[in-house]
Formats: C-alpha cells, sequence, structure tokens
C-alpha cells in the first residue's frame, strides 16, 4: 500500500473557543485542497451544542473551490441522522464515526455504548453503499486505556473483526490521550496488519511537541501507511480536557518522509503559504 496523508483541519480548529467566520474556515480549506493530500478531514455533521465550532460545515462546503485538487473530502458523524445530512453532498466522498473500545471514552465522547454505536456504524454503512461513499471508523484508545477498562490487543482484534464482517474496510488507530509508546504501536500494528491484510489501518496521533518521531517511525516500520495530520499541530479533541496535546504537525511529518527519502505527493510551496493562512485561524482565537 503506497503512503496516504490525511489532513484534518477540522481537528485542528474543532475546539477553538471563538467561532472562526465561515469564511475564513472556506478560504484556509481552499488553501489546502491544492497542496496534494489524498484526504481533507473538513468538518462534521454532529450536535451544534456539542461542537459549535463546526456548525457551519455545510456553508463551508459550499464555498469550497475544487479547481486543481486531487483531494478526498472526509467529514466526522456520530449518529444515523448526521449521516444521512452528510450523504446529501456529493462533495463529500467519506464518512467518520469515532468509534472506542473504551466504554468510557465512547460515553464520553459520544454519549453512546458498544450496542448503539455498533448499530449506527452498521446503519452508517447502509447509508454509505447507498450514496456511493465510504465509512471509516476510527478506533479510539487502540494503545491503552487510561480510564482503567480492560485492554489487550485480544480485544483489538475482536472489534476489528467485528467492523471487517460488515464491510469497513478503512480503520484507523488513535491515540488522543498521548498514552502510547513504540513498542505498543509496533505491536498493535505488525499483529493487526498481518492478521488482516484487506483493511487500510491508519495512525491518528495526539502528542507533546516533543514526544511524536520515534511513535510515527515506530508505525511507519510496522506497516502503517495512514497518517492524520494538522498543519501547525493545532488541536485535538476538545472531550478530552488535555489541552496541552496537539495533532501530528504536518510540516514535522513531511521532514520526516524527506529525511527517510519517503516518497509524497506534497507541494511543499503551497504547503507553506497554508502554514501562512493558518495563522489567521490561530490569531483569530
Amino acid at each position: 500500500m503506497s503512503l496516504k496523508i490525511i489532513e484534518s483541519p477540522r481537528d485542528g480548529i474543532q475546539g477553538l473557543k471563538k467561532f472562526i467566520p465561515t469564511k475564513i474556515k472556506a478560504d484556509y480549506i481552499n488553501s489546502i485542497l491544492k497542496i496534494g493530500f489524498d484526504e481533507i478531514d473538513i468538518g462534521s455533521f454532529v450536535s451544534q451544542k456539542a461542537i459549535p465550532q463546526l456548525s457551519d460545515t455545510t456553508e463551508v462546503i459550499k464555498l469550497l473551490d475544487f479547481v486543481n485538487s486531487i483531494s478526498k473530502l472526509l467529514v466526522l458523524v456520530a449518529n444515523k441522522k448526521g449521516g444521512e445530512e452528510a450523504s446529501e453532498f456529493d462533495e463529500i466522498n467519506s464518512l467518520i464515526f469515532p468509534f472506542s473500545i473504551s466504554p468510557t471514552f465512547l460515553k464520553y465522547n459520544i454519549n453512546s455504548n458498544f450496542s448503539n454505536s455498533f448499530k449506527t456504524i452498521y446503519e452508517l454503512k447502509n447509508i454509505c453503499e447507498k450514496r456511493k461513499k465510504s465509512l471509516i471508523v476510527y478506533i479510539a484508545m487502540a494503545f491503552g486505556n487510561p480510564y482503567g477498562d480492560p485492554w489487550n490487543i485480544d480485544i483489538i482484534f475482536e472489534w476489528v473483526e467485528k467492523l471487517n464482517n460488515i464491510g469497513i474496510k478503512i480503520i484507523p488507530f488513535s491515540d488522543i490521550l498521548g498514552n502510547s509508546t513504540p513498542s505498543r504501536i509496533h505491536e498493535v500494528f505488525s499483529s493487526v496488519i498481518k492478521e488482516f491484510p484487506e483493511i487500510e489501518f491508519g495512525f491518528h496521533l495526539h502528542s507533546k511537541p516533543d514526544d511524536w518521531i520515534e511513535k510515527i517511525e515506530s508505525a511507519y516500520e510496522s506497516g502503517c501507511r495512514r497518517f492524520d495530520t494538522v498543519i501547525g499541530g493545532l488541536g485535538g479533541c476538545p472531550m478530552t480536557g488535555k489541552e496541552l496535546l496537539g495533532n501530528l504537525n504536518t510540516l514535522n511529518f513531511i521532514n520526516f518522509l524527506n529525511k527517510k527519502n519517503i516518497p509524497h505527493n506534497i507541494n511543499l510551496a503551497i504547503l507553506q503559504d497554508a502554514v501562512e493562512k493558518s495563522k489567521t485561524i490561530i490569531n483569530y482565537e
């Protein structure tokens, strides 16, 4: 499998408290559309009360310019209603559902449990099949559980197999609390990639600025070829309370690839322009 880079302005801005005007968001995403990312996670169709910053995703989509863009668009949904709304947009290629193998975090993040979440995943899969879209199911707490819930590799296998059985073929693993280690990352990715070669696994990492490189290197060397990034390392999950943990910085990841002579499709000049534009977002806050 070739390398895929998924840029996530959605994850970068979702926790910002001051509302960023729709046009500023759209201008920023338009700059990202030209860079060469495989996929871009642009917004969400969830409760406006839960994530008010992304309540204008519908309006943002209408302002996007897809000329000279190869990127596919992703949006986050947390229930059937959100999936139905998102699927109405031809511009959207895939829906994201935020699952977790931690029942504690699943309740905390989307107020759900295993049974209801799996039902929602099944409903979203049917919606995607009807509208010719893909469903991407993220598994949070994939590298350990700080809440005291059970964690082991067999639990990972159990849920991946359940998802595989209903046709989910893209499953990124999330470390949103920064508690993964290079050895645990290697254990997880090397095991599931060998057991489920038909599935595209990915890595969504939140980390401090000084502890990301060994984790990314471990994931890549273990066979992972799908990585989420955010320009400037902005953001992180607003439901965790871990404000010091940002997303994997896009420039850091590209520098990592260049040092390893790993090919990619990123236009560095246009990326630098987007980095400058991102300051508008940051300074607006």
